[in-house]
């Protein structure tokens, strides 16, 4: 599991260990973390473009989310013409407690009119706890003209939408450095097996106890072992296809499928191989207990040449890295069998509404709509999966590379299957079980099955 930002991924952690100290707290004043509101302002924009939603002097509108610090003012700042326009005030309530949190809010009684939630999953049960409202009809025209249907499913619940996605990334990237893969002579692979034979000729070319073809870290406090997850994900969708993706994640199948294994299998090819991980860390076994960003940083200092990772890597780089297709780190897509495949795994933020007041619905609406999906990718860190963005906007050339994937619509896209599952294996043995396979402690079989036994039974 992890959402658009590596901070919002321990956020997720730090949630559910939070959740039994929250339980007796004052549901209306817990989610206070980021942002301190967004009301107010003047208009800078033509307010004509803004008629559609209407105008509510006086109304006020809260979202709860996991977006706090700079992410939360810019999230802000994304809407300040809207309330502008409008007389909408927004108040905005980021908390790195958001998952233990909003079910407290909830079920005290004191929801927030919406929320964006980082984990489909979340919604299903919030739906089943019949605390949301199906996306109201403005909403559901932006999303019907901006989204594709990949990406409404995830937040569509028994055939209703609950969730429009409003902000995403693409997890199927490999870190790479441009100018040393050109000082070498080597290409960008476009298949998986070229990739690995790009592997075994930097063993052959710079092999040492230093320097390997890749760098690999899980380390992540409360949730240590989801890039493992990730892998195995994009792993799944190479190997086996997305229907069986679809079934896996669904629980059709066995978690421990034999084509699941093969998948982990693919994986453990890389991560499991002395010679080729971790550069400039140490063994196999160093993926465990390296931080996720730690070994991708390794790519800068030519230690290893390649970085399986999401877009929001970018946002770990240290100041004054170039990113780009001739600078110091880029990223490629992480290939498939066949250069014609490209299936995609993503992530995401879908907002959701707790009611259908007239406000509340015409935020959600704007937020569903191409206006502020330029709006907030302009201003910084973020992409959208709303096919009216323009690349243009994009900060970076990773982002607009991100943007580009996204809107291909020729790609197979699939969403993060740990986010969909149920918590306690999505964001629980799953982690852990991939931990202790990296670790040496389990074997891939070993692994797997210990998670077919924890999912939930009925």
């Amino acid at each position: 599991m992890i959402s658009s930002t590596m901070r919002r991924a321990s956020a997720a952690a730090a949630g559910g260990a939070a959740l039994a100290l929250a339980l007796t707290a004052c549901a209306g004043d817990d989610l206070g973390g980021g942002g301190d509101g967004g009301g107010g302002g003047e208009a800078d924009a033509d307010c004509a473009a803004f008629e559609q939603y209407g105008t509510f002097d006086g109304e006020t509108v809260s979202i709860s989310s996991t977006i706090s610090d700079q992410e939360a003012d810019q999230l802000e700042e994304s809407w300040a013409d809207f309330i502008a326009c409008t007389g909408i005030t927004i108040e905005h309530n980021g908390t790195n407690e958001f998952e233990s949190q909003i079910f407290v809010q909830v079920e005290g009684g004191n929801a927030p009119d919406l929320a964006i939630f980082p984990q489909p999953g979340l919604i299903q049960r919030m739906v089943e706890g019949d605390h949301l409202v199906p996306a109201g009809d403005a909403a559901m025209e932006q999303a019907g003209a901006n989204y594709t249907e990949d990406w409404l499913t995830y937040g569509n619940i028994d055939g209703e939408q609950y969730g429009i996605p409003i902000m995403g990334s693409v997890k199927s990237f490999v870190w790479y450095s441009p100018s040393t893969f050109e000082e070498n002579g080597y290409e960008v692979p476009e298949t998986w097996d070229d990739m690995m034979a790009l592997t075994d000729t930097i063993v052959a070319d710079h092999g040492s106890d230093s320097v390997k073809p890749w760098c690999f870290g899980i380390e992540s406090g409360g949730a240590t072992g989801w890039p493992a997850t990730d892998f195995l994900e994009d792993s799944v969708l190479r190997e086996a296809g997305p229907d069986v993706y679809d079934q896996w994640v669904d629980h059709e199948i066995p978690f421990d499928d034999p084509q699941i294994l093969a998948s982990l299998q693919r994986v453990g090819d890389i991560l499991q191989n002395p010679d080729y991980v971790n550069g400039g860390i140490g063994d196999p076994r160093s993926i465990a207990a390296t931080a996720w960003a730690d070994a991708g940083l390794q790519v800068l200092e030519d230690n290893c040449f390649m970085f399986r990772a999401a877009s929001f890597f970018e946002a770990q780089m240290p100041e004054g890295t170039d990113v780009g297709p001739d600078g110091d780190i880029f990223a490629f897509y992480l290939p498939a069998d066949s250069a014609d495949e490209q299936p995609l795994l993503v992530a995401g933020d879908n907002v959701a509404a707790f009611n259908d007041n007239e406000a509340t619905q015409a935020v959600a609406a704007y937020l569903a709509s191409a206006e502020w999906a330029n709006s907030r990718v302009s201003i910084g860190g973020v992409v959208s999966p709303n096919q009216g963005v323009d690349p243009a906007n994009a900060s970076s050339d990773v982002l607009r590379l991100t943007l580009e994937l996204m809107q291909d619509d020729s790609a197979v896209v699939r969403f993060d299957g740990s986010d969909l599952m149920p918590s306690s294996v999505g964001a629980g043995t799953f982690w852990s079980e991939m931990t202790k396979w990296i670790d040496g402690q389990v074997d891939a079989e070993q692994a797997l099955t210990a998670i077919e036994d924890s999912w939930p039974q009925g």
